[in-house]
């Protein structure tokens, strides 16, 4: 009961520091999400946006399919124990063929193969693009780090660096943290442009449903959209080099507003060689005097 009452203080106060920067009291309305792993997780993580969803769906589709062939082999292999033992049959059968079974299980396996087989091209022709996009962003794979740049916002760029163990503040994640999350507004699609400036790096956000290769001289497309605000963590899953596990993603996903105050601030920034800071909420939970569980908030609900 005494950390509900102080998570309910926290987000009072994080609520607060939000009106202060003009964000919209409705953009608390919606539980901030995070997709990262869980410790003994199970499955798949929650879905932050459609195509994740989709994929979950496809997922769950093949699952049930492996359980029925599971239970159907089994069943099949005890009564083949039990019919044909050597008490119950001392006279074996010489039958070498039967054509009613030959193409049974020739067909059988061909229909569920089909079966499988149109929802995933459906899922892979979904995932590879959106013809009306809201946003596109550049996501350059480097050596061992990321490369952003918002062509639709004034074409600024900036890197995204790995939070080193020594320097991660209380309630960050260890090898999941970036100095510079790629941010994009909640319910936008998202055209992501993938290219690589060294090696084959791979962007992959488990929790919104995205991987592509990031290829040096080539340039890929595919999308994302993340339908609540939230923080989504995912890392290179390509080997491209001694640090290829230490090379994390994250994508914070806000409301319209604070997107378009971020734009702004970092726009202000570049403009000043500086970096493109955070997004009004986490800026506005490090202001001075805010309570220190503020800018604990939205990665301490995936631990509650």
């Amino acid at each position: 009961m005494t950390g509900r009452v102080a998570g309910l203080l926290g987000l009072a106060c994080l609520a607060g520091a939000l009106a202060a920067f003009g964000v919209p009291a409705a953009a608390l309305a919606q539980e901030a999400m995070i997709g990262a792993p869980q410790p003994w997780g199970m499955g798949l993580q929650a879905s932050g946006g459609p195509i994740k969803d989709a994929i979950s769906s496809f997922n769950a589709l093949v699952f049930w399919i492996i359980v029925a062939i599971t239970i159907f082999v089994a069943a099949l292999l005890a009564y083949v124990v039990w019919r044909f033992r050597a008490s119950a049959n001392p006279n074996p059968s010489r039958t070498s063929h039967n054509t009613t079974l030959e193409i049974a299980w020739t067909v059988v396996p061909v229909l569920i193969l089909v079966v499988i087989a149109i929802p995933s091209f459906r899922l892979i022709y979904y995932q590879d693009r959106t013809v009306d996009a809201d946003l596109t962003v550049n996501v350059q794979g480097r050596q061992w780090y990321w490369h952003y740049g918002y062509p639709d916002n004034g074409n600024f760029t900036f890197d995204s660096y790995p939070v080193q163990t020594e320097d991660l503040q209380a309630g960050q994640m260890r090898n999941l943290e970036v100095d510079n999350p790629l941010v994009i507004p909640v319910g936008a699609n998202v055209r992501v442009l993938t290219t690589g400036q060294d090696v084959i790096h791979s962007f992959f956000v488990p929790s919104l449903g995205v991987q592509r290769y990031t290829i040096p001289g080539r340039t890929l497309e595919t999308w994302m959209r993340a339908d609540r605000p939230g923080t989504f963590y995912g890392q290179c899953n390509q080997i491209c080099g001694v640090n290829h596990w230490f090379m994390p993603i994250v994508v914070r996903a806000v409301p319209q507003a604070e997107y378009e105050a971020w734009v702004a601030q970092a726009r202000a920034n570049f403009a000043q060689g500086l970096p493109p800071g955070p997004p009004v909420a986490l800026a506005a939970s490090n202001a001075p005097g805010a309570p220190a569980v503020a800018t604990q908030i939205n990665v301490a609900e995936v631990r509650r």
